[in-house]
């Protein structure tokens, strides 16, 4: 599959999204280039290799709670996929939410959360400049984001993860899944596994390769974005195949502000397209689909 690419850095942002729109219409991904993390993704992929490197023990020290922290691999569901390891760290937008974070002591991992810190912030402002080119793909003024206070303190996590390079019986070792939020910038470190599936609603499903592009993010649309847009933007299925490679990544989920009211953009609707749904606060969304989502 060749996914459309979108240069962040284009003198021309009426038609770089112009090409947003259309990527979002006809896949939901996209590449997304010059985006001014590419000289720091080597060092984060050698951090969460030095974290994931830990004992077991010092690793469940961090274990996950508050959607913060260390998720051990599952043997049970790795007979069913989601065969991986993963660390969450929360919003630092926010002084009450950043204090929730679990970070492991300077003496363990030396420089380690200044390290991730630096490219967690430098993810956050090229996800609120692709939310601007988003805006301006809705026929909508390339602050509508921030007006709206979507992403002035929004819920944004950074995940990264491990998957093991062992074979096992299940083909998936991230079974198949649309996300939940509003925008992801995906990572990884070069060892493929990749799909997607356009059409989420056909039987049997397809699944088409989505090959690796040095230093570029593969950023996909949230089922909070495809409601917002009233099904125009699609969040696409997409999973990650077993290839016998030990393999890393990280995801960057860009998510509004959980007090942002979530209803149809008034150019995404119309007397002959109605709204499908009704409007509700990104937190309460978040939070119901959360619930019944296991870790």
């Amino acid at each position: 599959m060749n996914l459309p690419i979108i240069d962040l850095s284009s003198p021309d942002p009426l038609s770089t999204a112009i090409s947003i729109r259309q990527a979002c219409i006809e896949y939901g991904f996209f590449y997304l280039v010059n985006h001014g993390v590419e000289n720091d993704l080597v060092k984060a992929f050698d951090e969460s290799k030095r974290f994931f490197s830990l004992p077991p023990g010092e690793k469940m020290k961090l274990a996950r709670k508050e959607f913060r922290g260390y998720t051990p691999q599952d043997p049970t569901l790795g007979l069913h996929g989601d065969s991986k390891e993963s660390y969450y760290i929360g919003p630092m937008a926010d002084s009450a939410s950043v204090k929730l974070n679990q970070w492991p002591s300077e003496e363990l991992l030396e420089n380690w959360r200044p390290s991730i810190e630096a490219i967690y912030w430098k993810l956050f402002e090229a996800g609120k400049k692709l939310y601007s080119l988003i805006a301006l793909s809705l026929n909508m003024d390339e602050d509508f984001f921030d007006k709206i206070g979507a992403v002035d303190k929004p819920s944004a996590f950074l995940r990264l993860l491990r998957y093991p390079g062992e074979m096992g019986p299940h083909q998936e070792i991230c079974s198949a899944h649309s996300d939940t939020g509003a925008l992801t910038l995906p990572m990884t470190d070069g060892v493929p596994g990749l799909q997607i599936c356009r059409d989420k609603l056909k039987e049997p499903r397809v699944w088409e390769d989505v090959p690796y592009m040095e230093g570029a993010f593969i950023v996909n649309i949230g089922d909070l974005m495809e409601r917002w847009t009233n099904c125009l933007y699609r969040s696409t299925m997409h999973r990650v195949k077993r290839t016998g490679k030990e393999r890393y990544s990280m995801a960057f989920f860009l998510d509004p502000h959980p007090d942002c009211v979530v209803e149809c953009l008034k150019s995404c609707c119309s007397e002959s397209c109605p709204p499908r749904f009704t409007p509700i606060r990104s937190g309460d969304y978040m939070d119901e689909i959360l619930s019944n989502t296991p870790v």
